[in-house]
């Protein structure tokens, strides 16, 4: 029987960056979903239930502060990790992120694609 692939839900408004983290996720076998805004980032988590969401905080209609709140708030995604992955760097932002449930706080621009996926590897192995 198939091991069941690793949904990851990719909530990025950067349609570079969104084909770019995508595509490597498909490459390392993951099931990847993604949304191109806020409000469908927070609908998809709910109807796609995802294993882990990788979200932007800088997204039209809906920032991600708020998408993260109403997965928090939400029974039947509270308990899906989610990661910040933005260029948002001041630590009142990371602070905020973490404090409102997010497992994890990546900036864009410090971070490869490569070490995204084996960061998310590492998360969900932990999370078994």
């Amino acid at each position: 029987m198939a091991k069941k692939k690793i949904k990851i839900l990719l909530v990025e408004d950067d349609s570079f960056l969104l084909n770019m983290y995508a595509t490597k996720f498909e490459i390392e076998n993951f099931e990847v979903v993604v949304a191109e805004d806020g409000e469908k980032g927070f609908r998809m988590a709910s109807t796609e239930n995802p294993d882990i969401i990788l979200l932007d905080i800088m997204l039209p209609k809906m920032d991600g502060f708020d998408v993260l709140k109403q997965i928090k708030n939400n029974q039947e995604t509270a308990n899906i990790p989610v990661i910040l992955l933005t260029n948002l760097s001041q630590k009142d932002d990371i602070d905020k992120g973490l404090d409102m449930g997010a497992i994890d706080f990546l900036i864009k621009a410090h971070f490869m694609p490569s070490e995204v996926v084996e960061k998310i590897k590492k998360i969900l192995k932990n999370k078994n």
